[in-house]
């Protein structure tokens, strides 16, 4: 299976440009036979957008914006980032990642953990996702992050529990500090988290970062790929776009289940009976 991912630097509020940006991407994704082709988050719109999210929100069953990118994925799995609204909740709006395949929505995350302080201002223009849920692709099921729900434990948990086989995170991390390596500093932290859930979850961990500068924030790059043994098997540079391919085997998730039974030995019954207790700890 040959993953793709599009780390690139989308054009704030310019819903058409950007599209033909994802365009590009899937013809190259399709010269390299990728299975699966990755967006940051909010790819068809850019991350700062204050007072452009309602100007630039899609219902994706209906918008003309999605129906190019459904037939773009015939053969070709994508996801994608997008500011959802639809006719169930007008006014309401989502930073929502879509993954798209056979000409079909099959599945769509809201992002849960919305930040809220220094450059992050992101609950006054959006709504909280409530679910965590994996879903069945003809690779096995998979699961989606938006950013910040990859920092919170219980996200990979969730999905882990769900039975997902591949977790997707699509981001909008910016970067911060100074690394030895010529990175920044908190592109540490999503590295080491990408490496440990990937070993407790014995799953391919997908982290696909935006590049770039909006309104003084520049975006960190350093996307990456690891393993269900936690190995990082590909990574995307810092600062500049790239377009990185990595392939992957299937048969890894059966192999590093084997040998590392997290899986087999999981009780989510415990898990949820103990998460009770907790929660409701207060009202006694």
């Amino acid at each position: 299976m040959i993953v793709a991912l599009a780390q690139f630097s989308p054009v704030l509020g310019d819903v058409a440009r950007n599209l033909d940006f994802h365009l590009e991407y899937v013809e190259k994704a399709r010269r390299a036979k990728a299975d699966l082709l990755v967006f940051p988050e909010l790819s068809l719109t850019g991350y700062k957008l204050r007072d452009l999210t309602a100007e630039t929100a899609q219902d994706p069953r209906t918008s003309k914006t999605f129906a190019t990118l459904r037939e773009a994925s015939r053969n070709l799995a994508l996801v994608v980032g997008f500011v959802e609204e639809t006719p169930r909740e007008k006014g309401l709006f989502y930073n929502s990642a879509a993954f798209l395949l056979k000409g079909s929505i099959f599945h769509i995350h809201r992002k849960v953990f919305l930040p809220n302080s220094g450059m992050f201002e992101e609950l006054r223009f959006f709504a909280q996702g409530r679910t965590f849920r994996a879903f069945g692709t003809p690779r096995g099921r998979a699961g989606m992050l938006i950013c910040r729900d990859f920092l919170h434990l219980n996200s990979h948990y969730l999905l882990f529990a769900d039975g997902a086989e591949i977790s997707i995170t699509i981001s909008a991390a910016p970067g911060r500090g100074v690394s030895g390596d010529d990175g920044f500093a908190t592109s540490r932290m999503w590295e080491a988290m990408g490496e440990t859930v990937s070993r407790l979850t014995t799953s391919f961990v997908v982290y696909c970062n935006r590049v770039g500068f909006e309104d003084g924030a520049v975006f960190a790059g350093g996307s990456f790929v690891f393993d269900p043994f936690g190995r990082r098997v590909a990574q995307a540079p810092y600062f500049d776009p790239d377009f990185l391919l990595v392939e992957i085997d299937p048969a890894d998730i059966r192999r590093a289940r084997q040998t590392m039974t997290f899986k087999r030995d999981d009780k989510p019954e415990v898990t949820l009976a103990n998460l009770e207790r907790i929660v409701h700890r207060d009202e006694d």
